[in-house]
């Protein structure tokens, strides 16, 4: 099957191959710039990316018997941009086992611009449900594109979705943590309300309450980044090659693969 970096150039072309590399795990390729905008700004593709392939990486695995789906912002992007729906199967997952999928959703309008845009929000689809959750950090600011997706996500899976927009979702007090909260609002729902919930009982996906600590989500996130990529020279120190390509190993970035 494709690998998901494959899918996006096949679609997008060489445009979205980054600079100045700082981590490479797994699909995901890491950039300075990414690093600069987990640290102080709004979040980029990339960061929102990386922390869905971490959460399919390290967690997903413990929960064999689940089947959701965590659609890549770009993936979000052709999903929401693309003229003729049929002409990215190729590009989708294969949904027909699926129960849950949580798409990052971004306001650009431009379809020549995955990376354009100016905020994130999260949309739940409950498959089994038939229901559409709506994560907007910045009041109803993605009302609009949010529907879109839904509507378009319902017609790949054959099925008409419910749109609920979850007017409980927590607020954020800036205009650059909503990338941030998309992060930590997907994990909390993924592992608190989903994948250890009792199959007996109902599931709430109200988010009523929850308080998001976006700078400590900022440092979590950061912290995991620098483990791994000591991780990934460890790795590479250790390889046989190592010796024989140090002078090449400046502009190749720590691998997790």
């Amino acid at each position: 099957m494709p690998s998901f970096r494959r899918k996006i150039t096949k679609h997008f072309g060489d445009s979205l191959t980054p600079s100045k590399p700082y981590l490479s795990y797994h699909d995901i390729l890491l950039t300075s710039d990414d690093i600069v905008s987990l640290k102080y700004d709004w979040l980029t593709d990339n960061n929102i990316a990386f922390w869905e392939e971490w959460l399919e990486r390290e967690v997903l695995p413990k929960y064999p018997r689940a089947h959701i789906v965590l659609l890549r912002p770009s993936i979000t992007f052709l999903l929401m941009q693309a003229i003729d729906l049929k002409s990215i199967g190729s590009a989708l997952p294969d949904f027909k086992r699926t129960t849950h999928i949580f798409l990052p959703v971004n306001d650009s309008r431009d379809r020549e611009r995955a990376d354009g845009g100016s905020h994130w929000s999260l949309l739940v689809v409950s498959v089994i449900d038939r229901v559409a959750f709506h994560y907007d950090s910045l009041g109803g600011a993605n009302f609009y594109e949010a529907q879109k997706c839904t509507d378009r996500l319902g017609r790949v899976l054959g099925m008409p979705l419910r749109f609920h927009q979850m007017e409980d979702s927590p607020q954020q007090g800036n205009n650059s943590d909503c990338g941030v909260y998309v992060c930590i609002v997907m994990r909390h729902l993924l592992i608190k309300r989903l994948l250890n919930a009792n199959s007996n009982e109902k599931v709430s996906m109200s988010m009523a309450n929850k308080v998001i600590d976006s700078a400590g989500g900022r440092k979590e996130m950061m912290q995991i980044i620098e483990s791994l990529r000591k991780e990934g020279e460890r790795r590479r120190s250790l390889s046989p090659m190592s010796t024989s390509s140090k002078s090449g190993s400046s502009k190749t970035p720590p691998r997790i693969e």
